[in-house]
């Protein structure tokens, strides 16, 4: 049986071996919602880079500077991180280069993947029967915080999990607990994950109707894909 393991926080991506499998990078609140997003409405393409110079660089090429620091928009950037930017008119046909605070992190980190799709509530079918679909092993690769676990990733690693239960079995006691904690709040997902520090944090921007939509599932069919360093849906 293939297996699903979860990485709780980019700082613990090394005790994963990735070689050969896929790895489902997922930061709820809310870089990976927005890649979701932004590629269900008419972007072409997102390249997520590590640093706002690299960003400001692509930006001079053409692309839109998306992204933030500590939740907040980046004054020089076109875009902040709320999955309503990349709904507008304006990012249709556009490419993106994003660099957020743990998201961009997280796909960077996985790059010894043999896949890395990227992961939301907003997808979360989709890419769970994408899973279902391959004959890989998988790695779920949570965001987090600044290096910690956080509480919305895990709950959707947990609800992915869940997804693909019986044709998988989880593997080390990360999954395990990420699946007991889905398992225990599946019926009040949004009233859970807004209790976490990060969306405390950002609730402090007056963005709860983002922090809203982005625990909305199956809003989009898309599964976005890193091909030549660019996510494509």
């Amino acid at each position: 049986m293939r297996t699903i393991e979860v990485c709780l926080t980019p700082d613990l991506i090394h005790q994963h071996e990735l070689d050969g499998k896929i790895v489902v990078v997922v930061d709820i609140f809310r870089a990976t919602s927005c890649i979701v997003t932004g590629l269900a409405n008419g972007v072409v393409a997102i390249k997520p880079v590590g640093e706002v110079d690299e960003a400001k660089a692509l930006g001079k090429a053409g692309y839109l500077m998306a992204g933030e620091r500590g939740g907040i928009k980046l004054p020089e950037f076109d875009m902040g991180n709320s999955p309503f930017e990349y709904q507008k008119d304006s990012v249709k046909g556009k490419k993106i280069a994003i660099s957020t605070t743990n998201g961009s992190q997280a796909i960077i980190k996985s790059e010894n993947a043999k896949e890395i799709i990227i992961g939301a509530f907003l997808n979360i079918e989709s890419v769970a029967n994408y899973l279902l679909q391959s004959k890989a092993n998988v790695v779920i690769h949570c965001a987090g915080w600044k290096g910690t676990p956080n509480l919305e990733d895990t709950l959707f690693a947990g609800a992915l999990i869940d997804e693909c239960a019986e044709e998988m079995e989880t593997a080390g006691d990360s999954a395990l607990v990420a699946h007991q904690l889905y398992i225990a709040n599946h019926e009040n997902l949004f009233g859970i994950a807004k209790q976490s520090s990060h969306a405390e944090r950002l609730s402090g921007f007056g963005i709860e109707e983002d922090l809203e939509f982005c625990m909305t599932e199956n809003e989009y069919q898309v599964v976005p894909k890193l091909v030549d360093g660019e996510i494509v849906s």
